[in-house]
């Protein structure tokens, strides 16, 4: 009886380790993920190539997109109050997934066109690799931003600021998506010619034009502090000439 109860509780105690074991890595994939982005981004361009995981891939890095975003999202509504800080939480990694959403077939369908032999899965996760690397960074500026939304009265300067910021972290973003899309095509055989890069770049253009356009529609991210809080604004002007009016107004 005691061998018999002691073979039981050796047992339960190897299931309990191993569930253990399994909850773990499961917890150290998940929160590795944008260390590896940053670090040693060839071993998610070599999962991307092997078509390894992919939808698992996929929704953790929109998770990993979405909740940097959202956080600093807050922070720049917080210069008009809770309500504002909440809608931008929401808005702005809205504003990058819409944007992929939109731009995402068209750089499909001329990868193929010009030879690529990569998968719609594939290109979501280069470009979602993208997105969540321009996350992790505006996260990164999070403390700077509250710290001068406190210290510094001037709302214009609020605003300006976060906008190179997201024009930084984006641009960082965009390298991260270039070198992806190449290693990637390289690794599953593509040809990576003129043409590619040529087509590239201008899809780079589109998808800036795109998510300026769309960050106006979405707007107010900010919100003055003597304006009352909306949820949208009228569409009238455009995203550049406010920037002008800012810097010069």
């Amino acid at each position: 009886m005691a061998v018999v109860q002691g073979e039981l509780v050796e047992q339960v105690q190897g299931d309990t380790a191993t569930i253990r074991g399994a909850a773990a890595e499961g917890d150290e994939t998940s929160g590795l993920l944008v260390e590896q982005l940053l670090r040693e981004p060839e071993r998610i361009w070599r999962q991307i190539a092997l078509e390894r995981d992919l939808g698992r891939l996929n929704w953790q890095l929109v998770l990993a997109s979405w909740v940097p975003l959202a956080i600093h999202g807050a922070v720049l509504g917080a210069s008009n109050g809770g309500l504002q800080a909440v809608s931008s939480a929401v808005k702005l990694p809205v504003l990058f997934l819409l944007t992929l959403a939109i731009c995402l077939p068209a750089l499909y369908l001329f990868n193929l066109v010009f030879g690529s032999r990569l998968r719609l899965a594939q290109t979501l996760a280069i470009v979602l690799s993208g997105i969540a690397t321009t996350g992790v960074l505006t996260l990164g500026f999070a403390p700077i931003s509250v710290f001068f939304l406190l210290s510094a009265p001037s709302y214009g300067f609020f605003k300006l600021l976060n906008v190179a910021v997201l024009a930084l972290t984006g641009l960082a973003g965009l390298r991260v998506l270039v070198s992806g899309m190449a290693k990637v095509a390289a690794a599953a055989g593509s040809s990576a010619g003129p043409q590619s890069r040529t087509l590239l770049r201008g899809w780079l253009i589109i998808y800036g034009f795109v998510g300026t356009q769309l960050a106006w529609t979405l707007r107010p991210f900010f919100g003055a502090p003597e304006l009352p809080f909306e949820l949208f604004r009228k569409l009238e002007g455009n995203f550049y000439v406010n920037i002008v009016q800012t810097l010069f107004g």
